[in-house]
């Protein structure tokens, strides 16, 4: 594969990598049959290292229609040049929640309306949207070390209002997010907790279920060395902080 391909050449050359055992996982997401060629992720991410970014050439794969070219087409567009409109539009053509969670990791968490995008999508209908919205924040409390402690309250807000959804793709993208929320630091691990107990007693089934996925986790947590978010106890790292306080403590 070349620098200087062009789109139906990219198409021509995801199918020949193609097999019937990555189509029928795709097809298996949702994804319908006449969309998926069937190329594994590494394959894709393998392919972009090898291409030009090209906004125009990203679109014209996103067109395709297929699944395989439209995670390739996301790994080929530049923030910075990526619309907010176009943004919208990309997620509203989402039918698979890894194609939506690409998106988000790989653009969206990148550009300047993240925050906004956040704000508008986590409180609408659209299943997509809102697992995006959900994403979004467990991705910036990740990734972004500057992210003010203000902007992280504000996201246990979104995440105390607008998390009451059934659909799994949703619930889950909100246990995660609570999650990541309670690995920044012990502050925001008890603010975290201390939500996940109370729905737990008094929240409805989807809270109920995200409050015990989230105790689960978020109950194990240490601090280790050089690491900047806290990690679980039952990790290898986990387990050799713990026997270092340990040994610490007593000596």
């Amino acid at each position: 594969m070349g620098a200087g391909m062009d789109c139906q050449e990219i198409i021509k050359e995801l199918k020949a990598h193609a097999s019937e055992k990555y189509k029928a996982n795709v097809i298996r997401m949702g994804i319908p049959e006449e969309n998926s060629i069937g190329v594994a992720a590494s394959v894709i991410r393998s392919f972009a290292k090898k291409i030009k970014k090209s906004q125009g050439l990203a679109f014209e794969l996103w067109d395709t229609k297929y699944h395989e070219a439209r995670m390739l087409s996301v790994l080929l567009m530049n923030p910075k040049e990526t619309a907010e409109a176009e943004a919208e539009s990309l997620l509203c053509d989402v039918a698979s929640w890894d194609l939506c969670d690409h998106l988000c990791r790989n653009l969206f968490l990148k550009m300047k309306g993240r925050d906004a995008f956040i704000t508008n999508w986590i409180q609408g209908p659209q299943l997509y949207k809102k697992r995006a919205a959900f994403v979004l924040i467990a991705g910036s409390v990740i990734h972004d070390k500057k992210l003010p402690d203000e902007t992280v309250d504000g996201y246990l807000q979104l995440i105390m209002q607008y998390s009451d959804d059934e659909r799994e793709h949703v619930k889950k993208a909100a246990s995660s997010a609570l999650k990541e929320i309670g690995k920044k630091n012990f502050h925001y691990n008890e603010e975290a907790l201390m939500l996940a107990h109370e729905w737990m007693e008094r929240g409805s089934k989807a809270q109920r279920w995200i409050g015990k996925d989230v105790v689960k986790e978020l109950e194990t947590m240490v601090k280790a060395e050089g690491r900047r978010r806290l990690i679980s106890a039952n990790t290898r790292m986990g387990k050799e902080t713990m026997e270092e306080q340990s040994t610490g403590g007593s000596g």
